[in-house]
């Protein structure tokens, strides 16, 4: 009969161990970092006209082609 309880003793402290540990493993909710605000690229905040240099797109003084060429119809900068 000692040997019962000695066995149910180390059971109910493995089970209790068991569960500390698997209450401790629970996962922290993450958020992402926002970081700093991004400028909208596309904001009329400038007083900039889309124009061309050559067969560039230039808006302010910016390239914004993306390497297409710009039409004959776009007034040149």
């Amino acid at each position: 009969m000692n040997s019962t309880r000695l066995l149910a003793r180390c059971a109910a402290a493995a089970a209790a161990t068991t569960i500390i540990a698997g209450l401790a493993a629970i996962p922290a909710p993450a958020r992402p970092d926002p970081g700093p605000p991004v400028p909208d690229r596309f904001s009329s905040d400038d007083n900039c006209l889309l124009s061309r240099v050559g067969t560039q797109y230039v808006k302010c003084d910016n390239l914004t082609g993306a390497g297409v060429p710009a039409p004959a119809w776009v007034p040149e900068f």
